[in-house]
């Protein structure tokens, strides 16, 4: 390492027999101490500086960092919850075809106890038809049965039984 300003200040120079004069000496000695602390401070100003600077890209290389991790978090996060919707609708989805099959076989087993029920007053219907039909051809007056009836050929009895 070269000299510091005070070592320089302090450089005894020896003296020729026609050597420099003293004054002239001193006062170079004086200007290069002059100039070299004026470079040392800038130095020592600089490598504060630097270090100031260096202090600070770590920590920005240290904050790059994390919001790279939170970022990359985030994106797991919003794809395992877009992935957690899919799946729930996907269920969603299932869940009510299952049901709308499920009210689809209760409807159609609905219809076949309605129509059965039917063709079986039909076939009352028919058979208290032929009951009345039998009847009126055994005695009755023709066209009417007991108390008013209607006749067996009646219209409406006939499309009601089918």
């Amino acid at each position: 390492m070269g000299l510091t300003p005070v070592e320089v200040r302090h450089l005894e120079l020896r003296r020729g027999l026609f050597g420099f004069r003293r004054s002239s000496v001193e006062s170079a000695i004086d200007e290069v101490a002059t100039s070299f602390e004026s470079v040392w401070r800038e130095r020592a100003e600089l490598g504060e500086r630097v270090h100031v600077l260096e202090v600070e890209v770590a920590r920005h290389v240290e904050l790059e960092t994390l919001l790279r991790s939170t970022l990359v978090s985030a994106e797991r996060a919003a794809q395992d919850l877009k992935e957690q919707a899919r799946r729930e609708s996907d269920l969603i989805v299932q869940e009510a075809n299952a049901e709308s099959r499920r009210l689809l076989r209760e409807a159609i087993a609905e219809k076949e106890r309605v129509l059965g029920e039917t063709r079986h007053i039909k076939s009352m219907l028919r058979s208290a038809l032929e009951v009345i039909g039998d009847e009126n051809g055994r005695g009755h007056g023709e066209g009417e049965t007991e108390a008013g009836s209607a006749k067996p050929d009646d219209p409406g009895l006939e499309r009601l039984a089918g």
